[in-house]
């Protein structure tokens, strides 16, 4: 790039960087305004060694969600209580670590910041958090759960320091952090030891997860739905994995509309309910259970 270039690239930079704050200082007197702050937090959470239009998206992205009618800021509580349950080392340590306060107990994750499969996405805070609010309703002691895409295991320690038998599962690269993760924080402290197990969507299904003798009470995934090219492979699996009784919890967020098109078709084959929503995070979770089961009995119907 030839200087000339460069200076104008800096001085639309500064002229931009100046607008942002200026936006920024004029909404500073609103009441929401440091709860929104910490909302975002979720939106700068990974934004190192961006490009520049990268960190433009992200400032547009920060003063839409400020600008947001009153109205529209009613889920800005929870979001702050949920970023408030992380926590970060306070020295700098050789490997990076985040820590998450649920469950009654610090757990500390290993994260890999150059592999998708080994970060805490902002999904799997707002299933944690559902998990331990709603304890009572979706009673996980003793009850056999599965979670696909696991990644670095934080919603299956979750659900194990919570009682349950758990399964955490994710593709064979990931196996050994989220081993790490799941064993370090889930040992002497679990009524049952969970289980770490290799799972490729819609590979050997039934060679190692076999109907016969796999039931799960519950399915758990958090942002396993994104631009990828395995979402007819995960739609198998969550079929393939799912009983008439099964109950899926599924923290999703919304990106494209290719998820969009991913839950119609979902639908085709579960019947997907709203429980919670967070608009400043732009993410859902939902419950579903497999369409045309048999209606069991209302003992057998409390989750």
């Amino acid at each position: 790039m030839l200087a000339s270039e460069q200076a104008s690239a800096c001085e639309r930079n500064h002229r931009a960087n100046k607008d942002f704050s200026l936006r920024l200082l004029s909404l500073e007197s609103c009441s929401t305004f440091r709860q929104a702050c910490i909302s975002l937090s979720e939106v700068l959470w990974h934004s190192m060694d961006l490009t520049s239009s990268q960190h433009n998206h992200l400032q547009n992205e920060l003063i839409r969600k400020l600008e947001r009618p009153e109205g529209e800021k009613e889920d800005e509580q929870i979001v702050a209580e949920i970023m408030r349950r992380r926590f970060f080392p306070a020295f700098i340590t050789y490997k990076a670590w985040e820590g998450f306060h649920f469950a009654g107990h610090e757990i500390r994750i290993t994260e890999a910041t150059d592999c998708y499969g080994a970060v805490v996405w902002p999904s799997a805070l707002v299933l944690c958090y559902f998990l331990e609010t709603n304890s009572k309703k979706y009673n996980l002691v003793d009850k056999n759960v599965i979670e696909i895409g696991a990644g670095t295991g934080l919603v299956s320690i979750v659900a194990s320091l919570l009682g349950a038998l758990v399964t955490a599962t994710d593709l064979p690269e990931l196996l050994g952090n989220l081993q790490h993760n799941v064993l370090q924080n889930t040992k002497l402290k679990c009524k049952h030891k969970p289980h770490v197990k290799e799972l490729s969507w819609g590979i050997d299904l039934e060679k190692n997860f076999p109907r016969s003798s796999c039931h799960f009470d519950y399915i758990m995934a958090a942002d396993v739905v994104y631009n990828h090219p395995f979402l007819d492979e995960l739609l198998l699996t969550f079929d393939h994995l799912c009983k008439n009784d099964t109950v899926i919890l599924w923290a999703m967020k919304f990106r494209l509309d290719k998820e969009n098109q991913f839950v119609g078709r979902f639908q085709a084959l579960f019947d997907l309910e709203v429980i919670s929503n967070f608009p400043s995070l732009n993410i859902t979770l939902y419950k579903a259970m497999r369409k045309g089961r048999m209606k069991a009995r209302p003992s057998k119907l409390m989750v």
